[in-house]
């Protein structure tokens, strides 16, 4: 204990070792603190080289560096990850980006359903994070995350392979080796699926095109069936047009609440006057349904009422169709029905949307703006 006080106290006045007696001591302690000082600081990804690398640069201003704490310092791609992802599903955003007025990121897809879910329940939405009002007019998009994360690598899922997010649609579709593809005999019953690059070879070696008419009947049956059905819609809508009467609006469904102890949702649209009478459109969620803000399937229904009265039964046809400034995809569909005193109300029948997704884009805007076609039938 004595020899090691005496040769700290010797070591403090003097810079090097060769005056203390101890050279190897000393020199192995100052190579010891060295080491460990250099080991405790970390240079960024770009800062490394090797000892047999050039030098660097006496002159050059020195590089920042960054101190990362321990199982953090992945991949950039995984830190951009993390950094860009959506605040609701933490996933990367496939389309457009919004922010809060905070800044917290959200894709389009979960921005919409935190806007529905907020009509739903009654409520003003907020952002998950930060709790800040959010609304299509307090967010913005953020076009610089957009463009980010369109150059961010992703695995292609056919062949493993990274390519910019950007190009990897075209990729799948287009490029892939390993992309899932049908046997062009598809259409005369051949199930084959497989690899793009097997596809010449089972083609080749495909059984049906030598199959008999016979056997080939009932397959272009269902398929005859599935094009009878379209084409009997076109059909309809074409003689519907040719009808001496018809008469089409835009509608404006605006959102209300039922007086009951628990409020349900519902649509009306303001009076309005086609074919000389007056009318109202009256749509509703789920069918009613108690709590639509709990379940993952999303629907609207709506009725046909006619205001006025009438001496006679006034039969029409009519069918929704999406406005002229929305993006909604709606499906036409014709509905029937007499009109008189007694019957002035349709049944409800289902607004034909493609999927919930295009149901919360309605239920998230302002107002829900469709365009009505009625035409009377003469008898």
């Amino acid at each position: 204990m004595e020899e090691r006080g005496e040769l700290a106290v010797a070591a403090a006045p003097g810079s090097s070792s060769s005056g203390l007696g101890v050279g190897p001591v000393g020199g192995a302690l100052e190579a010891g603190q060295a080491n460990a000082g250099l080991a405790g600081i970390q240079e960024e990804p770009g800062g490394r080289r090797d000892a047999s690398g050039p030098e660097t640069d006496a002159d050059a201003p020195p590089k920042k560096r960054v101190r990362l704490q321990e199982g953090e310092a992945g991949k950039l791609e995984e830190r951009l990850y993390s950094v860009l992802c959506c605040t609701v599903c933490l996933d990367l955003p496939k389309a457009s980006v919004y922010q809060c007025t905070n800044g917290h990121l959200m894709c389009a897809g979960c921005f919409i359903h935190l806007l529905a879910d907020a009509r739903l329940k009654e409520e003003q939405a907020t952002c998950p994070n930060c709790r800040c009002e959010i609304s299509k007019s307090l967010c913005c998009r953020n076009l610089a995350v957009e463009k980010a994360v369109s150059e961010l690598p992703s695995d292609c899922s056919y062949c493993l392979k990274q390519f910019p997010r950007s190009s990897l649609d075209h990729h799948q579709t287009e490029e892939c080796q390993d992309r899932l593809t049908q046997c062009k005999y598809k259409r005369i019953g051949c199930p084959w699926q497989g690899p793009y690059h097997e596809l010449s070879a089972h083609e080749v070696e495909c059984c049906h095109p030598s199959k008999t008419g016979i056997e080939l009947m009932g397959i272009l049956e269902e398929m005859d069936q599935s094009h009878r059905r379209e084409l009997q819609l076109y059909n309809s809508i074409f003689s519907l047009l040719s009808f001496e009467k018809i008469g089409f609006t835009e509608v404006q469904f605006r959102p209300y609440r039922t007086d009951d102890f628990i409020t349900r949702l519902y649509y009306e649209t303001p009076r309005f006057t086609v074919l000389n009478q007056t009318w109202v459109l009256k749509a509703r969620v789920n069918d009613s349904e108690r709590n639509p803000n709990l379940s993952c399937k999303r629907t609207l229904s709506f009725q046909l009422i006619l205001k006025s009265k009438v001496n006679s039964a006034l039969e029409c046809s009519f069918l929704l169709l999406k406005g002229p400034y929305d993006d909604v995809k709606i499906k036409p569909v014709i509905q029937h029905h007499v009109f008189s005193n007694d019957a002035n109300e349709t049944e409800y029948a289902p607004l034909p949307i493609s999927d919930s997704v295009e149901c919360n884009k309605l239920l998230a805007a302002k107002n829900i703006n469709l365009r009505l076609f009625i035409f009377q039938i003469q008898k």
